[in-house]
């Protein structure tokens, strides 16, 4: 009855997320970037490069990280039978938004999450990312007070949902293969990458603990500011804690170094603070 009690939504995404976090910082260690452990946006990027759709060489890698988020939450989806077609609600206006916000994360070099794992390692550059994020989610609650919506999504036929993950399948295949088309850096942070089983596994169990608790590192922002409710923010805590022990077992215990506290000095970014 005790362990019942303990098992709330807000202790499983807690505790999923913590997980996560110590995946994600572990990452680093078994060969991605220092502070990059997981980036959603720094991956979809390496993912375009590999693709030779920009041509910046030491940013091209295929990351099977992405790869697992859109296979392991479709396969959430499906055994729990939640797998559903939806869209059509404003796909112009949410592809600028979605172009604006990858502009910002490649500026900032961080999406939500790795800004975490940055502040996790001690880079205070990333207070920066995060004031900027719960900046725009204020900006975000004031236009949705207002009456700005995007609209409700509609069903769509089943075959649009199966797209992406047939593109992720196609995308584990090349990084399996290797192709001669496929680009891969040789140097800079594309060159530095876990081992395809590792980095697909991470992903796989991501994607599919956060279509279950439906985690969502803007959303937990959001919701706590605008209706008060801590359970999205409760993952994002857990996921912070989770890297932040990792970080430090490991510098204290001689390990690897992944704590540096402060602004200036810090792997795979700019400073924005000089001194």
């Amino acid at each position: 009855m005790r362990v019942s009690r303990l098992m709330t939504p807000g202790t499983l995404i807690f505790a999923s997320m913590l997980v996560f976090g110590i995946l994600a910082a572990y990452l680093v260690m078994w060969g991605n970037p220092t502070n990059m452990g997981i980036c959603v946006g720094c991956f979809l990027r390496d993912i375009s490069g590999a693709l030779g759709l920009h041509q910046a060489s030491v940013v091209q890698y295929l990351r099977p990280e992405i790869i697992g988020f859109v296979l392991g939450s479709s396969i959430a989806a499906l055994a729990f039978k939640e797998f559903r077609a939806r869209g059509g609600s404003n796909p112009l206006a949410r592809f600028f938004l979605g172009m604006f916000v990858m502009i910002g994360i490649l500026v900032f070099l961080g999406c939500p999450v790795r800004a975490l794992l940055r502040l996790a390692g001690g880079d205070l550059n990333a207070i920066t990312g995060l004031a900027g994020l719960i900046f725009g989610v204020l900006v975000g609650i004031l236009l949705l007070k207002r009456g700005f919506n995007l609209g409700r999504s509609v069903k769509m036929p089943a075959v649009s949902g199966w797209i992406m993950p047939a593109v992720m399948v196609g995308l584990l295949i090349m990084a399996i293969v290797k192709p001669s088309f496929l680009f891969a850096s040789e140097s800079g942070p594309g060159a530095s990458h876990a081992p395809i089983i590792t980095a697909l596994a991470v992903g796989l169990f991501a994607g599919f603990v956060g279509q279950r608790t439906r985690m969502c590192f803007v959303g937990g922002w959001r919701d706590l500011f605008l209706v008060r409710d801590a359970y999205l923010f409760k993952g994002i805590a857990g996921f912070f804690l989770g890297a932040l022990l990792i970080n430090l077992i490991l510098s204290w215990g001689g390990t690897q170094d992944l704590m540096n506290v402060g602004f200036a000095g810090q792997p795979v970014k700019p400073t924005f603070i000089r001194s």
